[in-house]
């Protein structure tokens, strides 16, 4: 189980927070109990952010196209499986065909996902995760949290980040240097998701006049727009990935 210490830890932080409550109506009323701790991680998780910004615009300017979207495109694909259980869980047969028969194609024909065949095929590329399951299943969001290094992370998706790891069949798996390549595999998931989206945040950050509120209603936006469907008609294509 690679990845259970951190997420173990990032549960003991989100109960932690449970000391750390305010009574104020306003964040109350945002369902954001814990406001005061989370603007203070919020803070810390921006300075951070800020630190290593520029080593997203040096790989989104200087890594050349091609590698970056071979790079997208391969992390995309060893992550199917995930999205494959979570479309079965949801019932959607038509999803759950597209997702195996993207990993088949491209794991096969697209040199290990390297290159998006199953796209230029006409199946279409869609995300999905536990958390959205259990949004979909009726679950609530819980109380607005966020964490260090991680960002927003209600309770109900923090829950779906530790069975999406279970879900993920190279968990399990070992062999020489396995360790080695999943740090590599997670660091690169870090490097793509977070270059994918860096003049998102900047633009969000400089027209906000509040970025903590922005920020947790877009997250909320986009979480709610996965979960209710409007993922397929574009809901989410302008809102960066928290």
């Amino acid at each position: 189980m690679k990845h259970t210490v951190p997420f173990l830890a990032a549960v003991l932080a989100s109960l932690a927070l449970a000391a750390c409550s305010t009574t104020n109506p306003q964040s109350l009323a945002q369902h954001d109990p814990w406001e005061p701790t989370n603007r203070d991680i919020f803070a810390f998780d921006v300075k951070f952010e800020h630190a290593v910004r520029p080593v997203a615009h040096f790989y989104n300017n200087n890594m050349p196209a091609p590698a970056r979207e071979g790079i997208h495109n391969a992390l995309t694909n060893l992550n199917a499986p995930v999205v494959f259980v979570n479309d079965a869980l949801q019932g959607d047969g038509d999803k759950a065909e597209d997702t195996a028969g993207r990993f088949l194609i491209n794991s096969t024909v697209g040199l290990a996902g390297l290159i998006d065949v199953a796209s230029k095929m006409g199946i279409p590329y869609h995300d999905n995760d536990f958390g959205i399951t259990l949004g979909k299943a009726g679950a609530q969001e819980g109380s607005y949290l966020v964490l260090p290094f991680v960002g927003p992370r209600p309770p109900r998706d923090l829950v779906g980040t530790g069975v999406d790891i279970a879900f993920d069949p190279l968990t399990y798996m070992s062999w020489n240097n396995s360790t080695l390549y999943m740090m590599i595999r997670a660091g690169l998931g870090v490097v793509d998701t977070y270059a994918s989206n860096v003049d998102a945040v900047e633009s969000v950050e400089r027209s906000s006049i509040d970025f903590y509120a922005t920020t947790r209603s877009l997250y909320r936006q986009s979480r709610n727009a996965a979960i209710n469907g409007d993922q397929a008609n574009g809901g989410t294509s302008q809102l960066p990935n928290f």
